[in-house]
């Protein structure tokens, strides 16, 4: 039976991206207690898009991302909730011009510490496994809220534009609702808002950075208990930043689709690969990301 627990691993995959983040299955639930550790590796490689009073050009990076976290599923208020803790390590280069000189930074370290907390307001109430096998077995439509908070943990150098870490507080709203089209399909569809506190220590003056707000759409089908699949896109816009109270031309307004696999095995395992590429970048990481991670439930 352990095999239905793996269910609830697509609350888990695991990026640092910011409004760019891909997560279907978001509020699909699981059984109450259940525990999983997850170990990830993401490769993300693109160019990097710049507001042309930042004299950076033709900027491009290449980043290696491991990924440790754990998770559990609770039962907040009746409802069924987990929490995810992760902690990334990076390691990567970035090259471009600037001033018209070529310049070239590789960095590792650890990246900022999250929290992410997923309740189900709707369709999902707390459930033991008997329970969950039910509501598989017929899906009913749900209603979720999250909240992701980013602490600045990770490594910052306030003398160099390039860091691992965001020195700032960074905060995710995200309400969404799943509608079963059938026992085999399900729809996702939400919306989020990111909230940036300010970095005081960028390297020429405070940075500040607008909310930027994101819709995303997932097709997911399922195929077998703990196999699926789906396609994923999302569309973000907003992140305008002011610099030592100069406001940038930086509004974002990007597209991004990807698609997503989880495979079980040995009814306490599963692999989830994933892929996302940037359709249409007007600021910011145009990127193609590959993710891979390994997950077991451990209780």
């Amino acid at each position: 039976m352990r095999i239905f627990l793996l269910l609830m691993v697509a609350t888990f995959w695991v990026t640092q991206g910011l409004a760019q983040e891909l997560t279907p299955r978001l509020f699909w639930p699981a059984p109450k207690g259940t525990k999983v550790l997850i170990t990830g590796y993401s490769y993300s490689a693109g160019d990097l898009f710049f507001d042309a009073s930042i004299p950076i050009e033709n900027a491009d990076s290449r980043i290696n991302a491991g990924i440790l976290a754990y998770a559990q599923t609770l039962g907040l208020w009746g409802r069924t909730s987990n929490i995810l803790l992760s902690l990334p390590y990076v390691k990567g280069s970035a090259m471009g011009l600037v001033n018209d000189v070529q310049g070239e930074r590789d960095f590792s370290g650890f990246g900022d510490f999250s929290m992410t907390l997923n309740i189900n307001f709707w369709g999902a109430p707390s459930m033991n496994l008997e329970e969950f096998l039910a509501f598989r077995a017929d899906p009913q439509p749900l209603i979720g809220g999250s909240i992701k908070v980013i602490a600045p943990t990770g490594e910052y150098y306030s003398d160099r534009l390039v860091n691992i870490g965001l020195n700032r507080w960074t905060t995710r709203f995200k309400l969404g609702s799943v509608y079963p089209l059938t026992k085999e399909w399900l729809l996702e569809l939400s919306a989020s808002a990111w909230i940036f506190g300010d970095d005081d220590d960028f390297v020429v003056a405070k940075k500040e950075q607008d909310p930027v707000y994101a819709a995303e759409a997932n097709l997911i089908k399922r195929i077998r208990p703990g196999l699926w699949a789906s396609l994923d896109f999302t569309y973000y816009y907003g992140g305008r930043q002011t610099i030592g109270g100069e406001p940038l031309r930086n509004t974002q307004s990007n597209v991004k689709v990807g698609g997503t696999l989880v495979w079980p095995f040995l009814q306490r395992h599963a692999i989830k690969v994933g892929y996302a590429n940037g359709i249409y970048t007007r600021f910011g990481e145009d990127f193609n990301q590959f993710l891979l991670s390994y997950q077991v439930v451990v209780n």
